[in-house]
């Protein structure tokens, strides 16, 4: 009797014991679109120049990318518009929109030579490290597939905050996991994050204003950090 009691117990227990629950999905590698209409248009307008072809050099990334257009204008029309650069940057944006547009018509049509890389900051709020390092891996992926010859430059995410803190901290760890992608095939991994710190390792506002964007200086900080590295890339003498 004692037995059938125990044995009617665990029927009524056991099925409401899961301990092989999927885990759950990271967002930072799920692709989505953005429902904003200027961000809709933005994206289309991305699109409707790939299908012009003529782009040899990419950039992709958030509104650190697209104040290619803004603050690091002068130094864009400089250094990047003779090598027939696209800006590939939409302000707000998280691994897993960049992951999105890549698959939904931004590389149609050209076959770039380089694509640079830095996104991440904005997944910092939400995601772990190790999952925006598996969407900026993501995207790494999903440009490989959009471009097989082409040559990736990832960029560690840049350095935020005023002083080192938390935020600083987890940008720190992401960088230190996705540097291992430098080991991929026609991968380059570079961290030129030290570049925007003073030497007691704040970030003053002549470069980041809000300790995030950056100024002119900021931009031609970024230009100069990844030159050498862009030019042995684009196979330039």
């Amino acid at each position: 009797m004692k037995f059938v009691r125990l044995l009617a117990v665990l029927c009524f227990v056991l099925p409401s014991i899961t301990p092989f629950a999927d885990p759950p999905q990271n967002a930072a590698v799920v692709p989505v679109p953005r429902d904003d209409k200027w961000w809709q248009e933005r994206h289309k307008s991305f699109n409707d120049r790939a299908a012009k072809g003529d782009v040899d050099l990419v950039f992709i990334g958030d509104s650190i990318t697209q104040g290619w257009e803004g603050a690091g204008k002068e130094v864009w029309d400089r250094i990047y518009a003779p090598r027939k650069a696209m800006n590939l940057g939409i302000s707000g944006d998280r691994t897993q929109h960049v992951i999105w547009r890549l698959d939904n018509g931004n590389l149609q049509g050209i076959t770039p030579k380089v694509g640079v890389i830095m996104i991440g900051t904005n997944n910092m709020a939400d995601n772990s490290a190790e999952e925006i390092a598996a969407g900026i891996d993501g995207v790494v992926k999903k440009l490989r597939e959009k471009a097989p010859t082409c040559r990736i430059l990832v960029l560690g995410v840049f350095p935020r905050s005023e002083k080192p803190d938390t935020t600083r901290e987890k940008v720190a760890k992401t960088d230190r996991i996705i540097s291992s992608l430098g080991e991929v095939t026609n991968v380059t991994y570079l961290d030129i994050g030290e570049k925007f710190l003073q030497p007691d390792k704040t970030i003053s506002k002549d470069v980041m204003p809000d300790f995030l964007h950056l100024t002119p200086k900021g931009y031609q900080i970024w230009a100069d950090g990844i030159e050498s590295t862009l030019k042995r890339l684009l196979q330039e003498k």
